[in-house]
């Protein structure tokens, strides 16, 4: 691996989710999906360095002004950087020019609610060559597909190395899941003893992967060296200079053999993690251990919560928060956001908000769950009791008055509803909301 200065430089991954591509109401490329799957790859395989890193990732975003300033934060990062983007290239009718469509983006808000494709190159243009890789999974729409023929690319920054793949409009994607070239760049990363080059791993998996005819490659076949799939037929190369940048290769992929779906995220590298017990004394949640210890209703046969724990008990709690989300986010895409599957993520996002000492946020998460088991299970249902036990307990930590006013109102109304909860609990509450509204320091 690369050594950029341990301890005097830092590098960034940066994760970018724009908006899902759908064609026909069927899902082409799942960015939360993609994001998940790529959030649970240790930092250091992606960037092919040990040095400390910070991680970021950005999903559901709506204001191309917000992407702008993560990407110009990652861009100063001294160290190594790894930006990926998956999502819909769109294009700005008006000065045809190419964007990164965000959420909720649509042919008459590119202009407002896109990330122009320039602002990417501009921010990493003075990054020194060698230490900035852009990882691409996109899908064009029929606006974007013949401007990126006519410029046979897909340019980022002279000093960056580009890798991915831009499918064309046409195409019928997979469906809410991990996309092909995204799992097979994962997957060779596991499966290699040694981590090959990012253009080994591209190749491979190129090679490896599910595509459309008619993808774009970057870099194409000639750059690569190699077809693309076992027995393919070795595609036409062309080249065009797209402005004010030098050429790049794309090359036609026919379909692969044997095409088979794709499962959703799983994390590379995640170690099992212990249990881990609740705090309390006679507030204890009535679970034996958190959300991240049990299984949700539909688990993926390869589990990130064990990564996600990892992260948060060694004190990377943006990190494991942000990774929950982006799982929230694929669960709600997949199973529903009223879903049992998308309840369980609420109940991890509580848990980590109180590891992490967000008692304010845990409350508020661990309240809404269990209102909404109320809807699923009877009053008296341990799963119901448990999230109502993390909420009180939460709230008794909450140290901030104004905070513990806020919360506490809805606390109460729920803890009313459970007439087989302990009578203390309630009256404890009661008691401690009596008195905050007496304080003088409210008066």
């Amino acid at each position: 691996m690369h050594n950029f200065g341990l301890g005097q430089q830092r590098g960034h991954v940066l994760l970018i989710a724009g908006d899902v591509a759908v064609r026909r109401r069927g899902v082409q490329v799942a960015p939360s999906a993609n994001l998940a799957a790529l959030g649970v790859v240790p930092a250091s395989a992606l960037l092919n360095s040990d040095v400390a890193c910070d991680t970021t990732y950005l999903d559901g975003a709506r204001d191309p002004n917000t992407v702008l300033m993560r990407l110009r934060t990652a861009a100063a990062t001294p160290g190594p950087l790894l930006v990926y983007l998956s999502g819909r290239l769109t294009v700005d009718r008006r000065a045809n020019r190419l964007h990164l469509a965000l959420a909720g983006t649509t042919a008459a808000t590119v202009r407002y609610a896109a990330l122009p494709w320039e602002w990417l190159g501009s921010e990493l243009r003075e990054r020194p060559a060698g230490v900035t890789t852009v990882l691409l999974d996109l899908v064009a729409d029929k606006a974007a597909w013949p401007l990126l023929q006519e410029y046979g690319s897909l340019p980022a920054s002279p000093s960056a190395e580009v890798y991915g793949v831009i499918c064309p409009p046409g195409w019928t994607g997979p469906g809410p899941v991990v996309s092909s070239y995204t799992r097979s760049w994962i997957d060779q990363l596991r499966a290699s003893p040694n981590r090959p080059t990012n253009l080994q791993l591209h190749a491979l998996a190129v090679g490896a992967a599910t595509l459309p005819p008619g993808v774009m490659v970057l870099p194409g076949a000639r750059e690569l060296g190699v077809t693309t799939a076992p027995g393919a037929v070795s595609p036409a190369v062309s080249a065009r200079s797209a402005p004010g940048h030098g050429p790049a290769d794309t090359h036609q992929v026919p379909p692969a053999a044997g095409q088979g779906s794709v499962r959703g995220p799983h994390p590379v590298g995640a170690e099992p993690a212990p249990p881990v017990p609740l705090p309390g004394g006679g507030l204890q949640p009535g679970q034996e251990h958190s959300p991240l210890q049990q299984a949700p209703p539909a688990a993926p046969i390869d589990d990130p919560r064990p990564h996600i724990h990892a992260l948060a008990t060694a004190g990377r709690h943006s990190e494991a928060a942000m990774l929950a989300q982006a799982w929230e986010q694929y669960v709600h895409q997949t199973h529903g956001s009223a879903s049992a599957e998308a309840l369980h993520w609420v109940e991890i996002r509580a848990d980590l908000a109180r590891m992490a000492g967000d008692f304010r946020l845990a409350v508020q998460l661990w309240t809404s769950a269990a209102r909404t088991r109320l809807g699923l299970h009877a009053a008296d249902a341990v799963e119901v009791h448990a999230a109502a036990a993390g909420a009180l307990y939460c709230w008794t930590q909450l140290k901030d008055p104004s905070a513990a006013l806020d919360t506490g109102p809805d606390l109460i109304r729920l803890l009313r509803t459970l007439p087989a909860l302990d009578p203390r609990h309630l009256q404890l509450a009661q008691h401690r909301l009596e008195f905050l509204h007496r304080a003088p320091s409210r008066r």
